[in-house]
């Protein structure tokens, strides 16, 4: 359990991940904000590497049960849809290569987790200071284009409809 000294280290990040959670609204229909982060092999991801297949991207804390559940779900789901999708998975501090290293070892998810500083974030939840919160897990659908055409806040995951919605996604054909 981390203090709140931790999270007062990073005020940005205090105020994203202690306000109210927003609705999934208003972050579909965009083109992705673009980001290269690294993961905990030091490996830059870059998200044009990913354009012509779907991109899936979870925002995350290491120590949310609700985030460790959505983890286990998208590495099943990486079987089932092979090289037509690829998952991301994004931490902010006050994670870091030790928690994100237990964090692997416990859940054994081999998606690559990447460290932001809160500005990727920042950027895919549209937060500003008078908007500054977000929820986690937190889960975007991004087309082979570079769209974000879905998004599923925290609650959404947790629902049968959630996996429906993304075969949708995911199974459709090609326009």
């Amino acid at each position: 359990m981390r203090s709140i000294a931790t999270f007062l280290k990073y005020p940005v990040l205090f105020l994203l991940c202690t306000a109210l959670p927003v609705a999934a609204q208003g972050l579909s229909g965009r083109r992705a904000p673009s980001f290269s982060l690294p993961d905990s092999s030091l490996t830059q991801h870059d998200i044009l590497d990913y354009r012509g297949r779907w991109l899936l991207i979870e925002f995350m804390t290491t120590t949310c049960p609700h985030c460790k559940t959505l983890s286990k779900t998208l590495e099943t789901w990486k079987g089932k849809y092979g090289a037509k999708v690829a998952i991301l998975s994004i931490v902010v501090p006050p994670d870091n290569m030790k928690s994100v290293g237990e964090y692997i070892a416990e859940t054994k998810i081999t998606s690559p987790i990447l460290f932001d500083s809160s500005q990727v974030a920042a950027s895919y939840f549209k937060a500003t200071p008078s908007n500054p919160s977000f929820d986690t897990p937190h889960l975007f659908a991004v087309d082979p284009a570079g769209m974000i055409v879905r998004d599923w806040g925290a609650a959404a995951v947790e629902t049968p409809q959630f996996t429906k919605e993304l075969d949708q996604l995911l199974l459709a054909p090609k326009k």
